[in-house]
């Protein structure tokens, strides 16, 4: 009786990961972007919170703790009027992440399908489109985001609107040039060639590969998008007081810089983190989302 071979089961090959997940792999090595996202988080839950966290009301006056330094009552003193100014920082992220966050949904609401547009028509469409772009670029963001601030009246709604159209010159391009570099790819003329429409083709076909870069620029324009709302603040036309806000709260700190230097350091320092967190973790998503980068 002949023995049966015994054959031996084929070694399981390793899965390969996605897309994503390696992406994913990439963002959870880089230290400066775990950091980032750290320091985001604490500010998102800072400003969701802000009414459990904050320790006293952000706009109750005291005559009798004017310009008080900081104490245990007060973490970092108070200012001209009494108010506390750890509740005024903490309360003040409201405005800071708001107004980054809406204004960049903005610019890419408006830039994403110009720049798609402009890069998938060509001809006269995009030329018309990029001489605006062209046009609008050569003005200075920030300068921009005053005039139509100005322009539009002081408030914070309104100059979530400025800094959001001043933005969007930077997404139509950046679109504009990613959407002509996929356009040409293989699988995009596999899809007109089976005769898909053109609206199938670019809003299925070329915007999803288009999503990495804009991603990446999308978390770096909204740290200058931070900025650029104290900007406003600190000239009067964005958060009106006596709602808190970072860059009204320098605004009047510059006054007090010699005998209360406290109410500029601690809006200073919100600022700064937020701005640097934000860089840090976009900086992070561009390598993690870019495979070519080492």
């Amino acid at each position: 009786m002949s023995a049966v071979p015994i054959q031996s089961s084929p070694q399981a090959q390793p899965r390969e990961l996605s897309p994503a997940r390696r992406a994913l792999l990439r963002l959870l090595r880089r230290r400066g972007a775990m950091l980032g996202l750290a320091i985001v988080l604490v500010f998102v839950l800072l400003a969701v919170f802000a009414p459990v966290l904050a320790p006293q009301d952000p706009l109750q006056t005291s005559w009798s703790a004017v310009r008080k330094a900081p104490s245990a009552q007060y973490w970092f003193g108070t200012d001209e009027i009494g108010r506390d100014v750890l509740s005024r920082v903490i309360w003040g992220a409201r405005a800071s992440l708001l107004a980054g966050l809406v204004s960049v949904c903005i610019a890419m609401a408006l830039g994403v399908p110009i720049g798609l547009l402009a890069g998938y028509m060509g001809g006269w469409v995009d030329g018309v489109i990029s001489r605006f772009t062209d046009a609008m670029l050569a003005v200075p963001f920030l300068i921009l985001a005053i005039a139509l601030a100005a322009f539009l009246g002081p408030s914070l709604t309104n100059a979530m609107i400025a800094i959001g159209v001043s933005a969007t010159p930077i997404f139509i391009r950046l679109t504009r040039g990613q959407v002509l570099a996929v356009k040409v790819e293989d699988f995009v003329e596999a899809a007109r060639a089976v005769g898909n429409p053109h609206w199938r083709i670019a809003l299925r076909h070329i915007l999803p590969n288009t999503l990495p870069p804009l991603i990446v620029q999308a978390t770096l324009a909204i740290a200058a998008a931070v900025i650029a709302e104290a900007s406003l603040s600190f000239l009067g036309l964005g958060q009106q007081p006596p709602a808190p806000s970072w860059g009204s709260m320098l605004n009047t700190a510059k006054n007090y810089v010699d005998n209360a230097p406290w109410m500029a350091i601690w809006p200073g320092v919100s600022i700064f983190l937020l701005v640097l967190s934000f860089n840090l973790l976009g900086d992070g998503l561009r390598d993690a989302l870019d495979p070519r980068h080492k």
